[in-house]
């Protein structure tokens, strides 16, 4: 147990020290891609009515006037400090800004997560296994969601459930804390609007590989043992046909971070995908900064514990 303790220690650690790269590129291209777009923060800050010389006298005192290497750098020395900066629009801490936002987008991401495993998993194993309509409709499913976006999804959602039947809220979040139900009933339409492709292509990598699992030898030596066949199939061959599907689980989830900036929009959710969209149309580069850490960071969490449900699922597999 110290040994497998030690080990998964030593794979975070070096799976960690590799995301310190992705982290620099990714905040470093946003920084750079936020000064190529037209105008500025000190531009928006003062708005049509300002001067020529206040305009200058705000950008050097937002330090705009400074190389853009230099301005990075800087921000860079003090986010590994812990200091995300300030917003100028708000006035505001950063990290005070982002912190309390960042539930809502996990409860979403979690939210999509469980719908994706439950339902992809059960429809999989039933295409595989049954196949016929299930694997058409499956098939249908993944066409559409490639057709249409996941925020016209969200639109026809709200209007069936939320418009026609009124059974669920149309926009706004409730705090868990406040009242767990409702906090339950304000994330089912944004974690659907999400995950309803995703389901589909977990559901389509579940079927592919468990067909191919099902023929082999040892299948059938523990049919022949008399295993019952619920355990052939949930334990041996679900757990054999994973590697996989969690490979797609993980392109699944990071494509989801992106997928809750147009769902919280829609559903006005404070999360830091609607933060995000704030930020870039005010040109608070701070705050958009800060949002792209932490983007950035639940991507390399995603990855990771990709990482290890891959030694989990097949020992055989080296983790290095």
């Amino acid at each position: 147990m110290i040994f497998k303790g030690s080990r998964v220690f030593k794979v975070v650690f070096h799976r960690l020290l590799m995301s310190v790269p992705l982290v620099v590129v990714v905040t470093l291209l946003t920084f750079v891609l936020n000064s190529l777009a037209p105008g500025d923060m000190a531009m928006t800050i003062l708005g049509a009515d300002g001067t020529r010389e206040q305009y200058e006298a705000l950008r050097i005192e937002l330090g705009l006037d400074k190389p853009l290497m230099v301005q990075y750098l800087s921000w860079l020395g003090h986010a590994l400090q812990g200091d995300l900066g300030v917003s100028h629009f708000t006035k505001e801490s950063v990290s005070s800004l982002l912190n309390p936002r960042l539930g809502v987008s996990v409860s979403i991401m979690v939210g999509v997560l469980v719908v994706c495993l439950s339902l992809g998993l059960s429809l999989g194993v039933a295409s595989a296994l049954k196949g016929g309509w299930v694997g058409r409709a499956i098939d249908a499913f993944s066409l559409v969601g490639l057709i249409f976006p996941s925020f016209w999804l969200a639109l026809v959602l709200i209007s069936v459930f939320a418009v026609t039947l009124r059974w669920l809220p149309a926009t706004g979040y409730v705090f868990f804390s406040e009242s767990p139900k409702d906090w339950a009933l304000s994330l089912v339409l944004p974690i659907f609007s999400v995950a309803m492709y995703s389901i589909t292509s977990i559901a389509k990598q579940t079927r592919d590989a468990m067909n191919d699992v099902m023929g082999r030898d040892f299948i059938r030596a523990l049919r022949a043992c008399g295993l019952p066949e619920r355990s052939v199939i949930w334990k041996h061959a679900l757990r054999n046909a994973a590697l996989p599907v969690v490979t797609v689980l993980g392109l699944v989830m990071i494509g989801a971070i992106s997928g809750t900036v147009f769902v919280e929009r829609v559903f006005v959710l404070p999360g830091l995908g609607s933060l995000a969209v704030s930020a870039a149309l005010n040109k608070d580069i701070l705050l958009l900064q800060g949002v792209t850490l932490y983007f950035t960071l639940m991507t390399v969490a995603i990855n990771l514990m990709v990482d290890l449900s891959y030694g989990w699922l097949n020992p055989k597999v080296r983790l290095s």
